[in-house]
């Protein structure tokens, strides 16, 4: 194509039917973007919400080749409006590429611009420091820290278990950096707790809940690496519905509350139900089975891709089919050695995982393979998955959607081209924003659906 421009433009052009804003968050959150110093925050004593590193690095450096980035961090999220291509609010995760083709910079005006090829494509919004993250619990610990929020506020990430059991060549997930990022940002001397006590992420929310007056924050997710044996004397249902547990008991239905684990047994997905979990994320990384064999070892070996996926369909009997909500990692069918060499083949197998669940009312969402370079996919493949991939995954996911008679997921904000705030991929801006929510609360008053 010659440029990055021009392949956008013409992926615009082929795909109509696909918001041009996702085509430029896919794009972004595949490929990264680069910050001029005039972009970066002042971390957590200035006036923009600083990434947090909630979970993954999803970056395409190392920290210590990230420059000044490093040590002002960007901020956690940005949002797209108007440009050139008028684009509606589009909120997008910080993925951060010195080498990116995108780059945010303060323009002549001093205002905070998206510029692709040097000319100026958006203008750039950034989070404002929210009032919760100004104070600290009484150990000293910032919220950030300990209860950091994504999605422009909307969902609180708890990651209670920094690293993951998955671990070596021989099990760790080929596309996964959670244990690189731990390690990465204990050597910068970063705060980052490997386990979360419970008394201190009631405490940080209990601040969140204090000074979130217009009540934004919504929803929380409960999450963090595999137990694969024991962990503080508890399995991994028990674990991780220890904080619900106690989150539900302190706050009774002050948030939407999911879990982010294994694909467990149901008599362990019945724990998480009765601690008072709503929404069950057992995700299955990619549909095909021999990718799954050859990306996903460790699952591979303790569980495998058949009784994961019967977990699965055995937990929508707990929860709900509505509210279990699968994720996969999108791109990474694609990813050499052993992925598919053309979209057509990568796009038919995603869509054939698509319709095994949406069949039986399960509603899988992704988030966009960010290949990070300490990963083994990341190292081989740089540039992750073809743009027109992504752009073709959200029309295969819109259309098989309507097959079934679905809608937007719960727990998830609106759906729709500027009213999404889901951030690592665009499958909520590509739904239509009229599309029924069932009865999730987006104002923090109303209850998830159980069908």
């Amino acid at each position: 194509m010659g440029s990055r421009t021009a392949l956008v433009e013409d992926l615009m052009e082929r795909f109509p039917h696909v918001p041009r804003e996702a085509v430029f968050k896919e794009d972004l959150l595949r490929g990264g973007v680069a910050f001029d110093d005039s972009a970066l925050s002042d971390n957590e004593g200035g006036d923009v919400k600083p990434k947090s590193y909630f979970i993954f690095s999803f970056d395409h450096g190392t920290l210590p080749e990230l420059g000044e980035a490093a040590l002002r961090r960007p901020p956690e999220e940005i949002i797209l409006t108007g440009g050139p291509y008028d684009l509606r609010r589009t909120v997008v995760s910080v993925r951060v590429n010195p080498s990116s083709p995108y780059r945010v910079a303060a323009g002549p005006d001093g205002m905070l611009g998206l510029y692709l090829d040097g000319k100026r494509i958006s203008d750039v919004g950034v989070p404002p420091m929210p009032e919760y993250y100004r104070h600290k619990l009484s150990n000293g610990k910032s919220v950030m820290e300990v209860a950091p929020t994504i999605q422009w506020g909307y969902l609180i990430y708890l990651t209670v278990f920094r690293v993951c059991q998955y671990f070596g060549a021989k099990e760790e997930c080929q596309y996964c950096d959670i244990n690189h990022n731990w390690r990465q940002q204990k050597a910068a001397g970063r705060p980052y707790t490997g386990v979360k006590d419970v008394d201190e992420v009631l405490e940080a929310l209990e601040i969140i809940d204090r000074y979130d007056t217009a009540k934004t924050s919504t929803a929380y997710t409960l999450t963090g690496g595999a137990i694969t044996s024991k962990l503080q004397g508890r399995d991994e249902a028990d674990f991780y519905g220890m904080y619900a547990k106690a989150i539900e008991e302190h706050f009774p239905g002050r948030w939407i509350g999911k879990v982010v684990a294994q694909a467990l047994p149901r008599d362990d997905v019945q724990r998480f139900k009765d601690y008072g979990v709503q929404i069950y994320h057992p995700n299955y990384e990619v549909w095909d089975e021999y990718l799954f064999k050859m990306y996903c070892p460790g699952k591979e070996r303790y569980v495998g891709r058949d009784e994961w996926h019967k977990r699965i369909l055995d937990s929508a009997e707990v929860f709900g089919a509505r509210n279990v909500i699968p994720n996969f990692v999108a791109g990474v069918e694609m990813a050499e050695p052993f992925g598919f060499k053309t979209v057509d083949e990568a796009i038919a197998s995603t869509t054939e995982g698509l319709r095994f669940f949406m069949s039986q009312g399960i509603t899988p969402r992704f988030t966009t393979w960010c290949p990070e370079p300490t990963t083994p996919l990341g190292k081989a493949n740089p540039n992750g998955a073809p743009l027109e991939y992504h752009i073709r995954l959200l029309e295969a996911y819109r259309s098989t959607m309507d097959d079934f008679g679905l809608s937007s997921p719960p727990g998830y904000g609106p759906p729709g081209p500027g009213n999404a705030v889901f951030s690592v991929s665009s499958f909520m801006d590509s739904l239509p924003a009229n599309a029924p929510v069932g009865k999730e609360r987006e104002a923090g008053t109303d209850e998830v659906p159980v069908a």
